[in-house]
């Protein structure tokens, strides 16, 4: 007779983890820190995404790459981004950097990854992006999250222009961002990514309609690229999901963005209101 999973607790780095298994499937677990949703991971079906926000950043880069590609996950969680692209772009070499050494040892423990081309880094995103060789990856992913909250030294433009200078030639950056209207900080970051990039690069924002209107709290994921994004495919995948959202672009970006941040003005993304993400 198999076992039933259960619930695992730890104090992590910071703050504490707990993975929960899912009900409904039989090897699909819930990671939270300090009940704040920060992954959800099938092992049987990697290439589920449960979260909306984690579809949109696959669409994006399987928009933007159709070959294998030399990836940057900034915030590993349960590395559910790196599994799938092993899967969905076989041959990809992936790095992953995951400042909680504790939140990194527990997935490593109870949700293991044999792949020998996803390799993981215990260390902070910008001090290893400050180490990385200039033009080595075609994708960075920023999905750094310390509790609920997104660290100030990682919104800055300082910190752009290192992952621009990471990125080769056609590279994509791609972030997860949380706010809500008047979106202070989205705003801010679109000014700072489009800094960072310089004003001939392509960006675009992919979000629910619900949050673009300040209906509700939410994450919105921002690309941005010093080439054509691929728009009309990614409108095509957005649509498609079960929750569709809008890729923003031109005018509608425009009106959104507001001046940049530097490292002496940078802070960390907002508080989310009570009950925004936090599970029970």
């Amino acid at each position: 007779m198999t076992e039933e999973p259960v619930p695992v607790t730890r104090a992590v780095d910071f703050g504490t983890a707990k993975l929960l298994p899912d009900v409904d499937r039989a090897r699909a677990w819930l990671l939270t820190v300090d009940d704040a949703p920060q992954s959800y991971v099938d092992l049987d079906d990697p290439e589920h995404l449960e979260f909306e926000y984690t579809r949109r950043i696959a669409h994006v880069l399987e928009s933007a790459f159709d070959t294998p590609v030399h990836a940057v996950h900034l915030g590993g969680g349960a590395l559910t981004l790196p599994r799938r692209l092993a899967l969905t772009r076989p041959g990809s070499r992936q790095w992953v950097v995951e400042a909680d050494r504790g939140l990194a040892a527990l997935v490593a423990e109870h949700l293991p990854l044999s792949d020998p081309d996803i390799t993981v880094h215990t260390t902070d995103a910008r001090a290893w992006l400050a180490a990385a060789p200039d033009a080595s990856a075609d994708v960075i992913v920023a999905d750094v999250f310390h509790g609920s909250r997104v660290p100030a030294h990682l919104t800055s433009v300082e910190f752009l222009r290192e992952a621009v200078r990471v990125l080769r030639p056609g590279g994509v950056y791609v972030a997860n961002i949380a706010d809500g209207a008047p979106f202070a900080f989205l705003g801010s970051q679109l000014g700072t990514v489009r800094a960072g990039f310089g004003q001939s690069a392509d960006l675009c924002l992919l979000a629910e309609p619900g949050v673009l209107r300040g209906r509700r709290f939410g994450n919105a994921v921002l690309a941005a690229a010093r080439r054509p994004l691929p728009l009309d495919a990614l409108a095509r995948s957005c649509a498609g999901d079960a929750f569709p959202a809008r890729v923003v672009t031109g005018t509608a970006l425009a009106a959104l963005t507001r001046a940049p941040v530097h490292d002496a003005t940078a802070t960390a993304s907002p508080v989310p209101p009570d009950g925004a993400f936090t599970v029970g």
